[in-house]
């Protein structure tokens, strides 16, 4: 195949995923219990999704993500899909999580999410919220045994939340994230677990009551692999600009670890 068949071979891939991950999203079945959400299934086109996991990246490749998980071993780890933060990937991998990250963040998979969470997005923002810029942030995440998250609703600089699960089969199933309900003064019980099977995840718009977390992964889990896609609030200065500076701020800490890599 030449440079201009394999170009052309990407380009069909990329719209062939986004019209998918659209489709997905259109016919993701809808839930209020705790709170709206949505839980999808077939994410990706199969033939992508085995290529993701036939290039997962090796545990070197990952950075030490920030965040509400606090323990002193390390036991979640990220890899942004964007270019500039894969570039360091070996181009058999890059290819494919360049064409997810980009599937990821284009338009027409953010208006399929901004459809189905109207109701959600229409509460916190007003009959305005279709004019609500939002920016994608796309986190390929690993999570090992030990890892856990407590009960919280998500930041308000989140405007709408997503995960995808990429596990290669049904066996870690129960290690789900957990919708809760709040029923009383600090105190939560369990509403909803989702199943952490292939190639399925849930949305929901961020509001004051979208409780959820994550049990401690035991040891019986190799790795919790999924996808973060955040769309932040984009609208005022103070936001366009802290979205950008934390999307240059992580590229030059993903360049900083390659080069640390190449020199050890």
């Amino acid at each position: 195949m030449n440079a201009r068949e394999d170009s052309l071979t990407v380009a069909l891939d990329l719209d062939r995923t986004i019209a998918h991950v659209v489709g997905a999203i259109e016919s993701a079945a809808a839930n209020d219990v705790p709170f709206q959400h949505l839980q999808i299934a077939n994410v990706f086109p199969a033939d992508i999704y085995a290529a993701m996991l036939e290039a997962m990246p090796e545990a070197r490749d990952y950075r030490r993500m920030s965040g509400r998980a606090r323990t002193a071993k390390i036991t979640r780890t990220k890899i942004d899909l964007f270019p500039e933060c894969i570039r360091h990937l070996p181009a058999s991998k890059r290819a494919i999580w360049d064409l997810v990250g980009e599937a990821l963040c284009s338009a027409p998979v953010r208006e399929a999410w901004r459809k189905r969470l109207a109701a959600g997005l229409e509460r916190r923002f007003g009959p305005g919220y279709q004019g609500v810029d939002m920016y994608p942030v796309p986190i390929l995440t690993r999570d090992v045994a030990g890892y856990k998250i407590g009960v919280h609703p998500d930041t308000r600089w989140k405007g709408m939340t997503i995960q995808l699960y990429l596990p290669r089969d049904e066996s870690i199933a129960h290690v789900g994230t957990i919708f809760n309900r709040k029923v009383g003064d600090r105190k939560y019980e369990v509403a909803q677990r989702m199943s952490f099977s292939p190639n399925t995840g849930y949305a929901f718009a961020v509001g004051p009551d979208t409780y959820h977390s994550v049990d401690v992964v035991g040891p019986e889990v190799n790795t919790r692999d999924s996808i973060l896609l955040t769309y932040f609030v984009d609208q005022t200065f103070v936001q366009k600009t802290q979205n950008r500076w934390k999307r240059f701020a992580n590229s030059m800490r993903a360049s900083a670890q390659a080069i640390g890599r190449m020199r050890a």
